[in-house]
């Protein structure tokens, strides 16, 4: 295993989800899919999924989009130290963060992103990224136990690992939560949970 193929959101609408990732971000089911699940699940799932763009205009096209197609904004796009982003929850419940490292636009504005990131909020970064690291993914980058991000091939979901209390304050939502993630990491392996209970299951 060396990549997360796609993912797979289990959402209580199936339709409604498919229709939305269309509308907002342009998304099919060959990187973001979903399923219909009543898994039980309450407050933060523990994750979030980012699009990265190229330039702040994509980032508040995305956002407008997003919201037209019935997203709430948990955090208004603006600039920080490391470039300009928002985020959103998308009507199924997951967290979208939306985001560049540049700070001006350099070409005409549109809805385009360069990488689809999956960020895992765990409790121990350090022994989830053993975890992984034994299970075949080579690390990118690493900060000790703050953040991890895995080397993974191009036209592929980026996986990285953050500590669950500064994910959730990232997306702006209390870092509390029970049951499902609603979240399936789909790739070339046989099914597992890692330590914090995310799924995994051979790509289809």
């Amino acid at each position: 295993m060396n990549s997360i193929d796609s993912v797979t959101l289990e959402v209580a609408d199936a339709e409604a989800a498919a229709r939305f990732y269309s509308d907002a971000f342009g998304l099919d089911a060959s990187r973001v899919r979903v399923r219909a699940s009543e898994a039980p699940s309450t407050g933060f799932r523990g994750f979030t999924l980012s699009l990265v763009v190229s330039q702040p205009g994509n980032v508040d096209a995305l956002l407008a989009a997003a919201v037209d197609a019935g997203a709430t904004v948990l955090k208004p796009a603006e600039k920080s130290l490391w470039g300009y982003g928002g985020v959103v929850r998308a009507p199924d419940g997951t967290i979208w963060q939306l985001a560049t490292s540049k700070k001006k636009d350099t070409a005409p504005v549109g809805r385009e992103y360069d990488e689809i990131v999956l960020l895992l909020g765990v409790e121990d970064v350090k022994a989830s990224k053993q975890f992984y690291v034994d299970r075949g993914l080579g690390v990118g980058k690493s900060f000790g136990g703050k953040y991890v991000e895995f080397a993974t091939g191009p036209d592929t979901v980026k996986l990285s690992l953050y500590k669950r209390r500064a994910l959730a304050k990232v997306a702006g939502v209390d870092a509390e939560g029970t049951g499902s993630h609603r979240l399936v990491l789909n790739g070339e392996t046989e099914p597992f949970e890692d330590p914090d209970g995310f799924a995994w299951q051979p790509a289809q």
